[in-house]
């Protein structure tokens, strides 16, 4: 007979305020310096060795991830409660809208999460399933009633409008554009007239 695994102890009090303190800190830095921020400038400004951030969050992506992972789940969750709410055209539309908000939340975030879309080992590629298959079902729907051109995909959603986001950050002179630049995706996805 073998034991009975010995469950983890949960992290000492000292290394889940370190956590938080990273955490705050990335939240700061990243606001200021974009998703390509220095992981050293955020372990200075958390008050820890950079060794600590890396106990902690291994990779860029596993760092991106603890900021993002709870409104990538809330995007995800939106889809749902729109799905039963709203007609497909609206609901798609509010949707991507509102993913459009959040890439642009912090420079660089749009890129960073276009660069994960394939890499499965990334921890922001898993954070972000739930959101694609959110994204995939609205676009399912809006397909079947007719209003979405039935060649569009979830990747194509997540690019074309991840695109504006980046072009935001490119150019920002762009950014006044951005709701005119996603009514002309809209439009070019669409099967009705512009509108």
């Amino acid at each position: 007979m073998t034991p009975d695994p010995v469950p983890p102890r949960p992290p000492r009090a000292d290394a889940r305020r370190n956590r938080e303190r990273v955490l705050d800190a990335a939240r700061t830095v990243v606001a200021e310096q974009g998703t390509q921020a220095s992981l050293r400038e955020i372990a200075r400004h958390a008050g820890v060795g950079l060794g600590t951030l890396y106990r902690h969050f291994p990779t860029r992506d596993a760092l991106l991830e603890a900021l993002l992972g709870r409104g990538f789940d809330d995007l995800a969750a939106k889809a749902r409660t729109l799905a039963e709410t709203r007609p497909p055209e609206e609901a798609l539309a509010e949707w991507l809208r509102d993913f459009l908000a959040g890439s642009t939340a912090y420079r660089g975030l749009a890129a960073s999460m276009m660069a994960t879309l394939d890499d499965e080992t990334s921890p922001l590629y898993t954070s972000c399933q739930g959101m694609r298959e959110a994204v995939a079902h609205l676009l399912e729907r809006a397909q079947k009633s007719g209003h979405v051109r039935p060649e569009v995909d979830r990747v194509d959603l997540l690019a074309l409008v991840s695109a504006i986001g980046w072009l935001a950050d490119q150019a920002p002179s762009l950014a006044d554009r951005r709701d005119h630049l996603f009514t002309l995706v809209m439009a070019g996805i669409t099967t009705g007239p512009p509108g």
